[in-house]
């Protein structure tokens, strides 16, 4: 399960495919990649504990059971605080590069202003991540290395979902830290999962309503939309009226890792399975549903 953060991820990107596709589901993790680059490492002051806290670690391993049971999954091999796929393609701060950027750069966003954009300035604590400005042919090249072949992955695996089954249900899988607010709960108690539906453009309300019913009645507490309601791939790929259904997927940290020691604990095992379990009842319940189908 371990990997090591050094590596050079080659190719950036790797698909689980079953041996044959028997529910119209795929599953993508854009920010489970934990090989870090070393042109990356060298640019940055930051030690690798801290630069660690941005992933949403060992997600990919935890749908590694559900990608067997006829589904493929899609994972950025790659770190986020290195590139985002979960963020446009030019949306970047200016500060950070020397030179001009391409005139359809989107500059302005609330992420971009977070440091948050698709290649990150600051860490998970607000950290700057990078020694000094980046020249502008290092976006160029991280999203033709990086970027562009996870998004043309992803709408591969869409394509071909679309063709086979006549619709696709897209799970974005991501996970939050405990400790956040919505990960605390407030009066409420912890909060296990939110799902995301770009405030029900992103799906089908009957999807997002399969998954909140099924977690529940497993005795987890489940939350629409707050305060992740789905990133940049949620609201590009979602397209209901085309039969494309994107729902995101975010897990509480605890219920699977030591967050301190980021190594997963004794629930790993027991979550694995139960999303395998939720993957395959949700894609069996949509097919043959007309809620799923193009309008």
């Amino acid at each position: 399960m371990e990997s090591s953060p050094a590596a050079q991820p080659s190719p950036p990107i790797e698909i689980d495919r079953p041996v044959a596709q028997t529910l119209p589901v795929v599953l993508a993790s854009p920010h489970s990649g934990r090989a870090y680059p070393t042109d990356f490492l060298s640019q940055t002051h930051l030690e690798m504990a801290v630069l660690r806290r941005a992933e949403d670690a060992y997600v990919d391993d935890l749908f590694a059971l559900a990608a067997k049971s006829g589904v493929p999954m899609l994972k950025a091999l790659y770190p986020r605080s290195f590139v985002d796929a979960n963020r446009e393609a030019y949306e970047v701060d200016p500060a950070m590069f020397d030179g001009a950027l391409p005139g359809h750069a989107n500059t302005r966003s609330p992420r971009v202003a977070a440091g948050l954009g698709c290649l990150p300035r600051v860490a998970f604590d607000g950290q700057p991540l990078y020694r000094r400005r980046l020249p502008v042919a290092e976006l160029e090249r991280r999203l033709a290395w990086y970027y562009r072949p996870y998004h043309a992955a992803l709408r591969r695996l869409i394509d071909e979902t679309l063709e086979r089954f006549g619709h696709c249900v897209l799970v974005d899988c991501h996970s939050m830290p405990s400790n956040s607010p919505v990960g605390l709960g407030g009066k409420g108690g912890r909060v296990d999962f939110v799902l995301g539906d770009n405030h029900g453009a992103a799906c089908a309300p009957a999807l997002i309503g399969l998954a909140e019913g099924w977690l529940r009645v497993r005795g987890y507490r489940a939350v629409r939309n707050q305060p992740y309601a789905g990133g940049f791939t949620t609201q590009h790929y979602g397209a209901p009226g085309r039969s494309v259904h994107v729902l995101q997927v975010e897990i509480n940290r605890a219920l699977y890792m030591d967050e301190a020691a980021m190594r997963p604990h004794a629930g790993f095992a027991a979550l694995s399975r139960h999303l395998a379990e939720f993957v395959e009842d949700v894609g069996h319940a949509t097919l043959g549903h007309s809620a799923f189908a193009a309008e």
